[in-house]
């Protein structure tokens, strides 16, 4: 029997946060029995980290499916790593990410994406997402469709289709608005077995990425995610030169005994 620490990622104050598990002891353990406890466990990612290394080694996985690259992860990772020793990178299927562990949160860097490109806004409008003021497609390297909306209430009050979206041709769809610096924002995965995700790193990454694609090379965001699904969650993103800096605060709820 080995353990799994329960966090909470990306927390607005102490409530909210996406829900995250972290295994460290990985002795035994086969990708599909990784994959069977990320299904058990049901949260929309659990990472397992393989510390036998010099630098860990952090395998992602959904409900669904192992992807090799994920914010709140990564970032809760950090955060565990830093209890647990020196480590200052942890690795994962997009290579090393460099990361900084604070006694409430975690901070990891990663490049922009380089492969976006301008999406029609009729693109998400059959799964009941339209209206859409712009978008753009971000590979990093799973796809996400980025939809620009009118007002933080349009997001909220989006109703998609989700078995339409997960057959779609990319994996992720951001919803968002800006107002004064702060961003509101709804994502969905239905493809990867997360219907809606309380807060999405990756996908601050991707709209970092989008808007230095058009045109602002520097800044900063402040991402309320997380509403509509009763976890109010909150993403700082930073991006400048090329480099994105995504984290937040993360609090641990248990440690819990896996039957596995």
């Amino acid at each position: 029997m080995r353990d799994c620490q329960i966090l909470r990622v990306f927390t607005r104050g102490e409530e909210g946060g996406n829900h995250l598990g972290v295994v460290t002891d990985l002795s035994g353990l086969s990708g599909t029995a990784m994959q069977a406890i990320a299904a058990e466990l049901g949260f929309s990612e659990t990472v397992f980290l393989d510390c036998t290394g010099p630098v860990p080694m952090a395998r992602i996985f959904t409900p669904a499916a192992e992807v090799p690259f994920a914010g709140h992860p990564l970032v809760g990772a950090g955060w565990v790593l830093g209890t647990m020793g020196p480590w200052r990178r942890v690795a994962c299927g997009i290579g090393e990410v460099p990361f900084r562990a604070e006694k409430d949160g975690a901070w990891i860097e990663v490049p922009a994406s380089r492969d976006v490109e301008e999406a029609p806004t009729a693109a998400a409008a059959g799964a009941g997402l339209g209206g859409a003021a712009g978008g753009w497609m971000v590979r990093l390297p799973l796809r996400y469709l980025l939809l620009e909306m009118p007002s933080p209430a349009v997001v909220g009050a989006a109703s998609p289709d989700f078995e339409r979206l997960a057959g779609e041709s990319w994996e992720g769809t951001l919803l968002f608005a800006r107002s004064a610096g702060t961003v509101k924002a709804r994502f969905f995965a239905p493809a990867l077995g997360v219907a809606e995700d309380p807060a999405t790193g990756s996908a601050a990454v991707a709209l970092a990425s989008a808007l230095a694609f058009a045109g602002e090379k520097e800044g900063s965001l402040v991402i309320d995610q997380g509403d509509e699904v009763n976890a109010p969650s909150r993403i700082s993103v930073w991006w400048s030169g090329g480099m994105v800096t995504v984290g937040g605060t993360v609090r641990r709820d248990e440690v819990r005994a896996l039957g596995r």
